[in-house]
């Protein structure tokens, strides 16, 4: 069993949990290597105290399984099959009775929570998000190299959608030129990516459309790439020919606020500390309402998982954490700005993986 699965055995039998039902495609990939989008079909990965683990997964992707190297039991089902019926005896050839399930409950919908309580009655069901969110918070050497190639592969997203900048293009034209190059070099995207100029930036998650690129205008691009199965996140804000003096002043706003967070990330500090940093810079330049979401978020496999980097997280940093430091100011009606890096806590300090510049860019 490898350290991963041995790790998540092992507090099975701390707290006296007969089996755990993982759900989520994130974490069956952790224990796994095998990412599978299932999409109405179940995959699940049951892990038991001391016998060995079953992964359930339709019957066409387990030649796919199998090719990453999962060394134990797979089930695979077809179309026609009821995979219930087929998980539920595979589990009780295992194990006589359950009494107590660890499960995501963050993941696990309701149909199939009624699926293991019809199936195994009487049973008590545990939160295990916790305890997943613990094993997957500090990346090993092998992760961390791989985010940062996805950070090298998302810089050149970045590189990529500035020069296509042009004046009449629309945001969705600079998305297709990214996209393609990513592509062409083995990669693919790790979210929908964002290029929204204007107004249209002033909402941080806004939907990208036929808005063409005009002269006196930010355009906000959020990009991400993912890599070998772990993710890259970036936010850089550019500007379209000549811009206003106010807007030079909020964008360098922003730039303090990020630059103060990352300047204190260091082994010992609380995630909630980053964030009043950074909210502090804003709000005392009379920005602080249009500010509106959390300053980071963690990065790994999930393009945004565990930790969240709030105002309220007291979680101190350790060594080997990745997340994101993103402020922004967004101004209804007028205009966006997010500068966001993705930050590695070492031993000593920090180590930023997102090198695209971050000094104001006067584009066209």
């Amino acid at each position: 069993m490898n350290e991963r699965l041995e790790s998540f055995s092992s507090w099975l039998q701390d707290r006296e949990i007969d089996a755990a039902f993982i759900s989520s495609p994130d974490n069956v990939f952790y224990f796994t290597k095998f990412r599978c989008e299932p999409h109405e079909r179940l995959l699940g990965l049951v892990v038991f105290q001391e016998a060995d683990p079953l992964l359930i997964c339709p019957e066409m992707e387990k030649d796919d399984a199998q090719k990453v190297g999962w060394m134990y039991e797979i089930l695979g089902y077809r179309d026609t099959d009821d995979p219930w019926d087929l998980t539920e005896k595979k589990i009780k050839s295992r194990i006589s009775q359950i009494q107590t399930w660890a499960v995501e409950k963050d993941h696990l919908n309701i149909a199939r929570f009624e699926e293991l309580t019809t199936r195994f009655p009487q049973t008590s069901f545990i939160r295990a998000d916790e305890k997943l969110n613990e094993l997957r918070l500090i990346k090993d050497p092998h992760e961390i190299q791989l985010i940062k190639r996805a950070c090298e592969l998302v810089d050149f997203a970045v590189e990529v959608g500035v020069h296509e900048l042009a004046e009449g293009k629309t945001e969705l034209d600079i998305i297709a030129a990214i996209d393609y190059e990513i592509k062409k070099k083995g990669a693919g995207m790790s979210f929908d990516p964002l290029v929204l100029t204007g107004p249209n930036a002033a909402s941080p998650h806004g939907v990208p459309g036929m808005t063409q690129i005009e002269q006196g205008h930010f355009v906000l691009m959020d990009l991400g790439v993912v890599y070998e199965g772990y993710c890259s996140d970036i936010t850089r804000t550019v500007a379209f020919g000549e811009i206003s003096d106010e807007q030079r002043r909020m964008y360098e706003i922003v730039l303090e606020a990020e630059q103060r967070a990352v300047s204190m990330i260091k082994p010992g500090i609380r995630a909630r500390d980053l964030d009043e940093a950074a909210r502090k810079v804003i709000t005392e330049a009379g920005f602080g309402d249009f500010f509106t979401h959390r300053l980071g978020h963690g990065l790994g496999i999930s393009v945004h998982e565990y930790p969240s980097i709030t105002g309220t997280n007291e979680l101190t940093l350790e060594p080997g954490m990745i997340f994101t430091v993103e402020p922004g100011i967004y101004v209804p009606n007028t205009a966006g700005i997010r500068i966001e890096d993705d930050v590695l806590v070492t031993t000593e300090n920090v180590e930023i993986l997102t090198t695209y510049p971050k000094t104001l860019q006067m584009i066209g």
